[in-house]
């Protein structure tokens, strides 16, 4: 009879189970990916990461090696926290956490992460949002000035420690945290909650590895780094015996920073001077029998966010005559034209551009001059030029200061699109996109740019107007530009840059990256980054002279003197031209790679600038994810534990007594 009725129950609850999946109340399930997908949702999002130097850390991680979760808390409606938290902030209101966090060491206790909604913030009193600080890097300005505020939007927050994961949301997500974070406070005595939970984020993997020196020694981080890129216009011939010209040396920079690694796209500051000089170097390349008196040398540094990584590398090689830098020499550089911020000249239909100048006046003058004769050719573009305040401290921050720093007599001057403070309100901010440039400022400069080292490296007779004139630049090659390296879409993928090589993503970021492997003047491709490669194949291209064997195929045939193998990546063949573009390694001075392994110099006395570096480091780090899902309080898991005891016992008395009822009613039948 037990059996009997153990058969009955289970068919009740067949019955039960097949009448609520046909009416849907029941979901099927085919896989665990299929029960994972219902129950996680996966946010994106940019996170804040760890980085190390010789004095400790700086960015976000989670305070131990394991997964943090914790429910999802609007910042606007906190005063003070109950439970560890997931706080929802606002861009505008992202300061004024971090700040509450470096004060209120009870509040930070209780911070288990922090998400940052997308979108520019709005109000009247929004004065910008800079996470650097208000002079950056002044620890390498060749003036004493310190504390003069270049950047007064500046807060510094990207130079602290965390010790909780930060990210910044992508559009979607934003709304789904809002949705979750709306969820908890509708439901504060409800049974769940929903969560956020943040993976590792860029911890380093041994105890005690934290700082640069003892992380390289364990090997758990890797330096900041990457690769610049020069070339020459005409190719140098290293293999004559001819006097070297003069060189006039065109730089600009290609990465940026952010508070958050990988939305560092850096628009004004210092893409549009990148762009600026492309375009220059594009136009001039047009020009039919360029002879020139002097060697224009155009250079594009990488690292110059942190610690000036590329320029001060640089300058090493020059001084160590390395293959990186065969057929330069310092004591040839007759001056430094830098190309700073330039995306934000445009003012009421003028253009204006300010020149900040070193202390060396005849040749910057010189320098000068030219920059005024090419804005007298661009007569209907409404440019203007000015020289900057001499009430500033000298120049702003840039990679001429390095060459300053290494000869105070350096001439050089930095074109920029502000004054006495950087106009850029976002500067190293992930909001400094292209919705923060304007792209004819930037064409505006780019002519500037190309008339005035045509003017500098030409015989002073030889110059006339029609010759200036001839120097076009191609607004639309600046448009396909900024929609390469500032925008996904077409992003790396556009054809431009697949016409040089094969990018491994189509989103443009210019953070630095770390540098993999030995050090190079020809690394292996797949340890430079896309703008790097994109940069040494256009370069070159523009630059160059055709070889004499047209027909040549690379690489196996570029062995003539000064050939090389450009476009390889499309075709997997490529073409051989004849040109002086190389790579140059750009890591800090104070590091030398020995034994498969980093190690760090010891300091000298008479290098000031290895003196101030900082060997900047990037921990070692898994995928960094980010997902929100809902749990259960252990209040009610309790309850529930409570209540299936209580049905346990219940059913158990139930059966013995239904048991004794079924056997005495059989007795007496």
């Amino acid at each position: 009879m037990d059996t009997r009725l153990l058969f009955l129950i289970s068919c009740f609850i067949a019955r039960l189970s097949f009448s609520l999946s046909a009416s849907g109340e029941l979901n099927s399930f085919e896989s665990v990916p299929d029960l994972e997908k219902s129950m996680y949702t996966i946010v994106d999002g940019y996170p804040c990461v760890r980085l190390l130097n010789l004095s400790g850390e700086i960015g976000c991680s989670n305070p131990g090696h394991g997964k943090v979760a914790a429910p999802v808390v609007k910042f606007k409606n906190v005063n003070q926290l109950v439970e560890p938290s997931a706080i929802l902030v606002s861009l505008d209101e992202l300061d004024s956490l971090l700040a509450r966090v470096s004060k209120d060491t009870n509040f930070a206790s209780l911070v288990a992460g922090i998400l940052v909604e997308s979108g520019t913030p709005g109000g009247n009193n929004f004065k910008g949002f800079s996470p650097e600080l208000k002079f950056p890097e002044a620890e390498f300005a060749p003036y004493q000035n310190k504390n003069f505020e270049w950047n007064p939007s500046g807060s510094g927050i990207m130079w602290k420690a965390y010790n909780f994961p930060v990210f910044l949301l992508s559009e979607n997500s934003t709304l789904a945290l809002l949705e979750a974070a709306t969820k908890n406070e509708k439901s504060k005595k409800s049974y769940t909650s929903d969560v956020a939970e943040f993976g590792l984020v860029m911890q380093t993997t041994k105890s005690g590895t934290h700082d640069s020196e003892s992380c390289l020694r364990e090997e758990t981080c890797l330096p900041l780094g990457g690769y610049s890129v020069w070339s020459a216009l005409p190719p140098i011939n290293t293999s004559t015996s001819q006097k070297s010209k003069p060189i006039i040396l065109a730089v600009t920079s290609m990465d940026s920073a952010s508070f958050f690694r990988d939305k560092s796209l850096g628009a004004d500051s210092p893409i549009s001077g990148l762009i600026a000089l492309l375009a220059a170097v594009d136009a001039l390349s047009h020009l039919n029998g360029l002879h020139l008196s002097k060697q224009l040398v155009f250079v594009v540094f990488t690292g110059e966010a942190w610690g000036f990584l590329g320029s001060r590398r640089f300058l090493l090689e020059l001084d160590q005559h390395s293959d990186a830098v065969s057929g330069l020499d310092f004591t040839l550089i007759e001056t430094v034209l830098e190309i700073g911020s330039v995306g934000k000249s445009f003012d009421q239909g003028v253009k204006k551009f300010f020149v900040h100048t070193t202390e060396a006046a005849s040749i910057s003058n010189q320098t000068l001059d030219a920059l005024k004769r090419a804005q007298d050719s661009l007569k209907t573009e409404n440019v203007k030029i000015s020289v900057a305040s001499k009430s500033n401290p000298g120049i702003p921050p840039s990679s001429l200061m390095m060459f300053l720093r290494k000869n105070p007599d350096s001439s050089g001057i930095v074109l920029e699109d502000f004054d006495t403070a950087f106009t850029n309100k976002f500067y190293h901010s992930h909001l400094d996109n292209l919705s923060n440039i304007n792209a004819s400022a930037i064409a505006a400069a780019s002519s500037l740019v190309a008339r005035s080292l045509y003017i500098l490296a030409s015989e002073k007779n030889e110059i006339n107007d029609s010759v200036l004139t001839a120097i076009s630049v191609n607004s639309s090659f600046i448009d396909e530009l900024l929609g390469c390296l500032l925008d996904c879409e077409p992003g790396l993928s556009c054809d431009l840059v697949n016409q040089y090589i094969s990018p491994s993503a189509a989103c443009p970021s210019h953070y630095v990256g770390v540098i993999q492997g030995e050090p190079s003047s020809s690394p292996y491709p797949g340890y430079v980054g896309d703008v790097s490669r994109f940069l040494w194949n256009f370069l070159a291209d523009k630059t160059s002279v055709p070889t004499e064997n047209r027909s040549a195929t690379c690489p196996k045939h570029c062995s003539g003197t000064g050939e090389l193998c450009i476009r390889g990546e499309t075709d997997g063949k490529g073409v051989c031209v004849i040109s002086s573009t190389r790579y140059v390694p750009a890591y800090s001075t104070r590091l030398k790679f020995e034994s498969d392994m980093w190690k760090l110099l010891p300091t000298n006395s008479s290098d000031i600038m290895g003196a101030a570096d900082p060997v900047w480091t990037e921990s070692n780090w898994d995928t960094i994810t980010l997902r929100v899902y809902s749990v259960q309080h252990a209040s009610y898991d309790r309850l529930i534990l409570l209540l299936g005891i209580s049905v346990t016992v219940a059913a158990y008395i139930a059966i013995v007594i239904t048991r004794s009822v079924i056997r005495k009613a059989l007795k007496r039948d």
